[in-house]
């Protein structure tokens, strides 16, 4: 039954990563198609040449570090509807954590696809309605002479800040390598962006724990 869920996740899994794909490159394709223009290859190249070296190595490695926390359903889900590091992620490992379940257990692939699913719904319908509602008054509030301004910036780091509050206070002695070297690393290279920091931290995690494990020092009684 285990091997099934897990084929009819991957074939549909698949199959909506392909559509999405389509979606995504109809857009252009029928932006230009409605204004009769055909973009030049070299410029293409010219852009994606800036990005490519560092999002497309970061899209690989999210989807390595990423899936084993996630689960199969929640790779699929969080990649299709997107904001993974930002919402779903956080999402999932808060859910699992709350009905004290693993991540790579059945009832964490389950939990975690369920959250994510729900996130992703009502993530949209809390954005289409404040969307609307905020239409007339956003921009004075998110805006550089606005108040509030400063608060819409720290969104992400408070969010991860209370992500990582429990988990940094229960298994406080894996937590001191990857803060200490993430720290180290912004400190030459401040600017670093978020989709390469925290896969090198999920790394480092790893391999810190499974030596501390090893020595002695954290997981044995």
């Amino acid at each position: 039954m285990e091997n099934k869920y897990i084929d009819k996740t991957h074939t549909y899994g698949r199959l909506w990563m392909f559509v999405t794909l389509l979606v995504f490159l109809s857009v252009p394709t029928m932006i230009c198609a409605h204004l009769g223009v055909k973009p030049e290859l070299a410029k293409i190249a010219k852009g994606l040449a800036t990005v490519a070296l560092v999002f497309y190595p970061t899209a690989v490695i999210e989807v390595i570090t990423y899936t084993p926390l996630l689960g199969t359903g929640g790779t699929y889900l969080g990649f299709v509807t997107g904001n993974i590091t930002n919402l779903k992620m956080p999402v999932a490992l808060s859910s699992m954590e709350s009905a004290k379940v693993d991540a790579n257990s059945d009832e964490g692939e389950v939990i975690s696809t369920i959250s994510i699913a729900v996130s992703s719904i009502v993530t949209t319908a809390i954005i289409a309605i404040f969307v609307l509602l905020f239409r007339p008054i956003l921009s004075g509030i998110t805006g550089e002479g606005s108040v509030l301004a400063p608060a819409f910036q720290q969104v992400t780091p408070a969010l991860f800040g209370a992500l990582c509050a429990s988990y940094l206070a229960k298994h406080w002695k894996i937590s001191i390598l990857p803060i200490v070297l993430l720290c180290v690393v912004l400190i030459f290279k401040g600017d670093l962006a978020i989709g390469i920091l925290i896969p090198v931290g999920i790394v480092v995690s790893l391999l810190g724990a499974h030596i501390m494990f090893k020595k002695g020092w954290v997981g044995q009684k």
